[in-house]
């Protein structure tokens, strides 16, 4: 059942917790603010042991879905991606938010930022030990708030998506590990080998690029399944930004 978007929303996922939560709303249960349209639903998914260590700070993944999920139907969120697989009881060591985009609108258009704030100040979040990844939509959604705040990010892992060349100029000393399917006909492998190709010429050593030779648009249900990935983003801390 889901409960109006202006109360708190509480579930549990097998494992480990879901909070169905509302950005911005008080953290009592029965104490509700009415959201501004500005405000994003969420997925949040804890850490097994994060009621036990008490003292503990935790990485936290920040995951933005595709296209297809956008609404006001949280379940959406978890079609696809890290969301999906903690639904599906995969035991995460961070802590997992996946916003939803509202219907006709775009990541880029929503306030991530503010939902990262939030999560900051409500939840024991290691500030060096922030990822973002997104599929599709979300993957260009990446791209651009790591380009809007590049010194936020330990890493970011962009699946399937785009983005502006202009902006890599701020991202040459960020670890980004890019995912595309050569058959996908969706976002052009090309999008992705451009902006992959201009890091490299800017001197980043730490960008790399998988490519999946038969997969189409849907390279994304074989990265989240790479456990590789979650132990290379979680081996990386945030990079400072240099005294001007």
């Amino acid at each position: 059942m889901t409960l109006p978007r202006s109360s708190l929303r509480l579930a549990a996922t097998f494992a480990s917790f879901a909070l169905l939560l509302s950005f911005g709303l008080a953290e009592e249960m029965e104490s509700f603010v009415e959201p501004s349209p500005r405000q994003l639903d969420y997925l949040l998914h804890l850490p097994p042991d994060y009621e036990t260590k008490s003292e503990q700070q935790f990485p936290l993944v920040i995951f933005l879905h595709g296209a297809g999920e956008r609404g006001s139907d949280l379940n959406q969120v978890a079609t696809h991606g890290p969301p999906q697989l903690a639904r599906s009881g995969r035991k995460f060591p961070f802590i997992l938010v996946s916003p939803q985009c509202p219907a006709e609108s775009w990541w880029t258009m929503q306030p991530v930022d503010q939902l990262i704030d939030h999560i900051e100040e409500t939840l024991r979040v290691d500030p060096e030990r922030i990822y973002l990844t997104g599929l599709s939509m979300g993957g260009y959604g990446t791209w651009h708030f790591a380009a809007l705040d590049p010194h936020r990010f330990a890493a970011i892992a962009p699946v399937c998506g785009g983005g502006i060349p202009y902006h890599m100029r701020k991202l040459g000393h960020l670890p980004i590990w890019v995912f595309h399917g050569a058959q996908d006909s969706v976002v052009r492998l090309e999008e992705s080998e451009r902006l992959v190709g201009l890091l490299q010429k800017k001197g980043n050593e730490a960008v790399k690029l998988t490519v999946y030779p038969e997969a189409g648009h849907d390279s994304w249900t074989e990265a989240y399944l790479t456990d590789e990935l979650y132990t290379w983003m979680l081996s990386h801390t945030r990079v400072p930004e240099k005294p001007q």
